[in-house]
């Protein structure tokens, strides 16, 4: 039996598009985009407020420096909790380490959760039990950078167990039957997949080794087909957002329109979010520029920051 599509959740994603000491020198501090992530997730917090999740990448770190960080609290005021400790954290770091005040590389070097591209997420608790393992964004982990997923999103699928066996005949032993870990280890399994196809090729036709291979495989990830082939039997609405562990990041659409998901793009920064307003007063811009995302459309931004729009799903009639 099929099970109901209810109203779960809100998305916030935001990629910087310039290094942090742009926003230091023209907004007055490397957390900028921290600051933009509180106001995107708190404007949503009436979507949600079971639980709250942020998770940040940093680009081109070096083998040995931590690159992901990831915080979600399912206490009461959940927003508020993530903050104060992200903001604890950092304090701490900078009370330690006051050199690091007015360098904004050694502080994206050494400061956790600084970083170029964030993913936030607040959720009503409609699948499961309320704990903190059912807050997004959920992360699969790799040693490969390009194979870490963090994923989170505002749906309901209405055919988790078809989903759950069709991983289930592909050799995988998921850990649970919620939607969110089935959709994110169905794109995980596929994105394995193309990873391991590129490397083959550029092994046997450019003679590159694992290594020198590794960077090229990120550049010539092909996202959207990565969700094609993952969303094939998806049935429900949902507004699906991830990003993978060297910088790529997606926004992905219900064909039938019925979560909602709104972009903007300027030459300093994307975001997506789950409603037009939220991204108008947090970044104070004109509502005529913050677009809806098309039904079965994803919006693909890469790791050196061009934005595509790809149609993964044919639309259908509009259900919102």
């Amino acid at each position: 039996m099929s099970e109901a599509i209810k109203h779960v959740g809100g998305i916030a994603l935001l990629r910087l598009k310039k290094p942090l000491s742009f926003y230091k020198e023209k907004y007055g501090s490397c957390f900028y985009a921290i600051q933009k992530m509180y106001l995107l997730l708190e404007k949503q917090h009436n979507r949600g407020q079971d639980g709250a999740g942020l998770a940040s990448i940093k680009l081109d770190m070096e083998p040995g420096e931590r690159y992901i960080s990831r915080v979600r609290s399912n206490k009461p005021s959940p927003i508020q909790a993530i903050f104060t400790q992200i903001n604890g954290r950092i304090n701490e770091e900078l009370e330690l380490r006051p050199e690091l005040l007015n360098d904004s590389e050694a502080q994206k070097k050494e400061l956790p959760y600084l970083g170029e591209v964030y993913l936030g997420h607040v959720r009503y608790g409609t699948f499961g039990k309320n704990n903190i393992e059912s807050v997004h964004p959920f992360l699969r982990q790799n040693n490969w950078m390009h194979r870490n997923l963090i994923v989170a999103g505002n749906f309901n699928l209405t055919n988790v167990k078809v989903l759950f066996d069709d991983l289930v005949r592909l050799g995988q032993h998921p850990k649970e039957m919620a939607d969110t870990v089935t959709v994110m280890e169905k794109i995980g399994h596929f994105l394995d997949d193309e990873i391991e196809n590129l490397y083959f090729e550029l092994r046997d036709k450019e003679g590159l080794s694992k290594k020198d291979a590794s960077p090229v495989i990120a550049e010539r990830l092909d996202i959207g087909r990565i969700l094609r082939r993952a969303s094939k039997n998806w049935d429900g609405g949902f507004a699906m957002a991830g990003m993978l562990g060297h910088g790529d990041a997606f926004v992905f659409r219900d064909p039938a329109g019925i979560r909602p998901a709104f972009y903007y793009e300027d030459d300093e920064i994307v975001v997506v979010a789950s409603e037009r307003p939220v991204i108008q007063t947090a970044l104070n811009v004109p509502f005529e520029n913050i677009k809806e995302l098309d039904p079965g459309k994803a919006i693909i931004i890469k790791k050196d920051g061009s934005v595509s729009f790809e149609q993964i799903l044919e639309p259908l009639e509009r259900k919102a």
